[in-house]
C-alpha cells in the first residue's frame, strides 16, 4: 500500500520508539519480567501520551480520529517490534463497543481512561460456551434498582490488568438463544468478581472470572437490555481486522529474523540461506506474505472509505490468513535455525509462541472458514 507522507512520518515515529524503548533483547526481557508479563504500563501510557492508543478513536471524545488504516498501521508496526504492549488489541475492540453503544457518561469515562493507558478487556467466552457464544449461561437478574451478576466466564484477555471489562450475560431465557444478551460495564475490582490467571505459553494473558452475587447499577448497561449479541456481531470486522494487522507485523518480523539467519550461519563453507532447500522455501514466504499484506490493507482501506460498511467474509479472509500465515512461518523459521531456533536467545520461540495461538482467538480458523463458506451460499 502506498502511504501518503503523514502516514510514512506516523510509521517512522512509531518505529523510532519502539527502537529506543524496546529494541534489544534485553530491553524486551526486563520489560516483560522475563517474558512472563506481555503488557508493560509505563510504556504504554507513554504511548498514551504521545497519542497513539485512540488513533482510531473519534475527537470528540479525546482520540485523533483517524481510519482502520492508521489503526492497522499501528497495530503492524508496535507487532513488527515485539513491543509489549498486550493490553491494545482487547482496549481498542473493547473501546469501540462503547463508542457504538455506550451512554455519553460511558464513552467520556471509559473512553477517555484508555486513551491515557487504560487498558480495557470483554467477557464473552464461558467453559460451555467458546465458539458458541450464545451458549452462554452467566446470568445478570434485575434486583433492587440494579442488577446482580453469578456465573463464571473463561478466558478473558488482560482481566487482572484491566479497569473495566465490558460483560456479556444472559438476563432472559424467553426467545431464541441469541435473544436475552445484555453487555454491562463491569469496574475492576467490584464486590462479588474474583479474577484467577490461567498460565499459558505466552505468560499472564488470560483469565478465569467469578460472578458470585455481584452487584451492579442500573446505568451499568451498555447499549440496549437483550440485544448483546446485534451490538456483539457488529464488533467483530473490527476486532478480526486488529488481529490481522498483529499478525501481519508479527509474520513480517518472523520473515526478516529467519533471512537474517540463514544469511550469516555457515555450513558446508557457505550461508545456509544459499541452499536451494531454504532458498526456495523463503521464495514462497515472501511471496505469501506479499500476498497477505495486499490483502489486509485492501480491506482496511475498504473500510477507511466506507467505515459503516459490514465486511465479515473479507474480514474473516483477513484474520484467516494473516494468523495462519504468521504460525505457518514462525514453525517454518524455528526448523531454519535448527536448534538456535528453540534457544530463547534468538528470539524465533518468543514468536512462534506469540503467533501459534492467533488462530484459535478472536474466532478460530475453522470459524473464520465457516463464515467465508456460508458467504457464498455454501
Amino acid at each position: 500500500m502506498t502511504l501518503t507522507d503523514e502516514r510514512r512520518d506516523f510509521v517512522a515515529a512509531i518505529e523510532d520508539f519502539c527502537r529506543r524503548e524496546a529494541g534489544t533483547r534485553e530491553q524486551w526481557l526486563k520489560l516483560t519480567d522475563g517474558g512472563a508479563e506481555p503488557h508493560h504500563d509505563g510504556l504504554y501510557r507513554k504511548m498514551g501520551e504521545l497519542g497513539w492508543l485512540g488513533v482510531a478513536v473519534p475527537q470528540e471524545y479525546g482520540g485523533a480520529g483517524q481510519s482502520m488504516v492508521d489503526l492497522l498501521l499501528f497495530l503492524e508496526t508496535t507487532a513488527y517490534w515485539q513491543v509489549p504492549i498486550g493490553g491494545f488489541a482487547t482496549s481498542a475492540i473493547t473501546a469501540a463497543s462503547y463508542e457504538r453503544f455506550g451512554s455519553e457518561e460511558q464513552k467520556h469515562r471509559v473512553l477517555g481512561g484508555f486513551l491515557r493507558g487504560e487498558v480495557l478487556a470483554v467477557s464473552m467466552s464461558e467453559p460451555g460456551a467458546g465458539s458458541d457464544v450464545a451458549a452462554l449461561t452467566c446470568r445478570a437478574e434485575r434486583r433492587d434498582g440494579g442488577w446482580v451478576v453469578n456465573g463464571q466466564k473463561t478466558w478473558c484477555s488482560n482481566a487482572h490488568i484491566a479497569e473495566h471489562i465490558l460483560l456479556v450475560a444472559r438476563t432472559s431465557t424467553e426467545g431464541g438463544k441469541h435473544d436475552g444478551l445484555t453487555m454491562f460495564s463491569v469496574p475492576a475490582g467490584v464486590e462479588g468478581l474474583t479474577v484467577r490467571g490461567i498460565e499459558t505459553m505466552g505468560g499472564r494473558e488470560v483469565n478465569d472470572l467469578y460472578f458470585t452475587d455481584c452487584r451492579l447499577p442500573e446505568d451499568a448497561v451498555v447499549g440496549e437490555v437483550g440485544s448483546a449479541w446485534r451490538q456483539l456481531m457488529s464488533g467483530l470486522n473490527l476486532e478480526r481486522m486488529i488481529l490481522a494487522g498483529l499478525m501481519l507485523g508479527a509474520a513480517r518480523r518472523v520473515f526478516d529474523d529467519t533471512v537474517a539467519y540463514v544469511r550469516e550461519r555457515q555450513q558446508f563453507g557457505r550461508p545456509v540461506g544459499s541452499f536451494q532447500a531454504l532458498r526456495h522455501r523463503l521464495a514462497d514466504h515472501a511471496t505469501e506474505l506479499e500476498c497477505t499484506r495486499l490483502l489486509v490493507h485492501d480491506v482496511a482501506r475498504r473500510i477507511e472509505a466506507d467505515p459503516e460498511r459490514q465486511l465479515p467474509r473479507e474480514a474473516s479472509m483477513a484474520k484467516l490468513k494473516a494468523t495462519e500465515l504468521a504460525k505457518a512461518l514462525a514453525l517454518d523459521g524455528m526448523q531454519m535455525m535448527g536448534g538456535y531456533g528453540y534457544a530463547t536467545e534468538y528470539g524465533m520461540e518468543r514468536l512462534l509462541r506469540s503467533t501459534v495461538v492467533s488462530t484459535v482467538y478472536g474466532g478460530t480458523s475453522e470459524i473464520q472458514r465457516d463464515i467465508i463458506g456460508k458467504s457464498y451460499g455454501l
